[in-house]
């Protein structure tokens, strides 16, 4: 499907909870307080794009493809990347609320979570290789089968992660956290 391309657009203060936003491929646009709580994004494509400000919880992306997006100080709660298109996928996260959302069965190696909440976040079966969580809130999160090769958690906190339930290989992690790796295990530390 041949989508209509917009290039260079900034978008400021829409509402598109009622108005969903045209079909298309967004190049190299912004969009600045814009709310997209519970609307659809499925099927559009964004490119170079930046969110700031925006409320994105409980959208919906099926197939949405997102390619060298920064999403910025905003609200994404509840969000299923696990059904956007995966192919290419590329973006990165500073200063958001993410609690709730999944990234369950995700192929997102070099993914960039900074200053984010991502509380009760579903990372399953995902490949985050070379990932980095800076300074996140991992609370209640799950990580079950996840490819954690190379990923930085050492500035992040609150993590619960399984040793023998994840592939860990050079995974980084800070001495004051690293007793969210023992906690599946049943044991007392002193």
């Amino acid at each position: 499907m041949n989508l209509p391309l917009v290039l260079d657009k900034t978008f400021t203060k829409k509402d598109f909870t009622n108005l969903a936003l045209e079909k298309a491929e967004y190049d190299n646009c912004t969009f600045i307080d814009c709310n997209f709580s519970n609307g659809y994004l499925s099927y559009i494509s964004f490119l170079e794009c930046e969110f700031i400000n925006c409320n994105l919880s409980s959208v919906k992306i099926k197939d949405t493809t997102f390619k060298g997006v920064i999403f910025k100080n905003c609200k994404i709660l509840g969000v299923p990347f696990n059904e956007c298109n995966q192919f290419l996928i590329e973006f990165s996260f500073i200063n958001s609320n993410m609690s709730l959302s999944s990234f369950y069965n995700s192929k997102i190696k070099n993914i960039q979570f900074v200053d984010c909440n991502l509380e009760s976040v579903d990372f399953s079966d995902a490949n985050l290789e070379n990932s980095k969580f800076k300074n996140c809130d991992l609370n209640k999160s799950i990580f079950s089968n996840t490819n954690l090769k190379n990923v930085d958690f050492r500035s992040s906190y609150n993590y619960r992660i399984n040793p023998s339930k994840n592939i860990l290989n050079h995974t980084k992690f800070s001495k004051n956290e690293v007793l969210g790796l023992l906690k599946d295990f049943n044991i007392t530390i002193d």
